[in-house]
């Protein structure tokens, strides 16, 4: 399979990748996001996760954190949007679960989190057009701290011979 080629004003996405394009052991890093007060107002709107201290800066204030923070199930899902923005996802095809969620530290308004992905493990399933990625998220804010992690695992189509 050839890459892609771009003339001048034009923007190609990133080639079609298939199962046997990551192996155990390879890293996928993300560009960042700055987490914003709309992030959280979206997000609480959105899914009816309307707790104070997501939404209410006075309240917020009296915590512990001193602040508003990010939803973890936010926080979550921007790290899974991440790594999709990377073009490894154009052949999924299922998204089989989570395991190991643990978030570690707060997403503040403000910070900007990137993730880094690991293969776990590639391996092929009994029928020969798919494989499964097994993926350990890594989620770092702009500080290089570890606010969340977990593992994802994908249903992915394989190359056609």
């Amino acid at each position: 399979m050839t890459e892609p080629t771009a003339t001048s004003g034009t923007v190609i996405a990133p080639h079609q990748r298939f199962w046997e394009d990551l192996v155990t052991g390879d890293e996928l890093r993300s560009t960042g996001i700055t987490i914003t007060e709309a992030h959280l107002v979206n997000w609480a709107g959105l899914t009816g996760d309307i707790v104070q201290f997501h939404i209410d800066a006075d309240y917020a204030a009296s915590t512990p954190f001193g602040e508003r923070i990010a939803h973890g199930p936010l926080t979550l899902s921007i790290s899974l949007g991440l790594v999709t923005q990377l073009g490894y996802m154009g052949n999924v095809i299922a998204w089989l679960g989570l395991d190991g969620v643990r978030a570690s530290r707060p997403v503040l308004i403000g910070d900007t989190i990137s993730v880094r992905a690991t293969v776990r493990e590639a391996r092929a399933t009994s029928k020969p057009e798919n494989g499964i990625w097994t993926l350990d998220y890594s989620t770092r804010n702009q500080h290089g701290d570890v606010v969340m992690t977990f593992t994802s695992s994908f249903l992915v189509r394989r190359r056609t011979t």
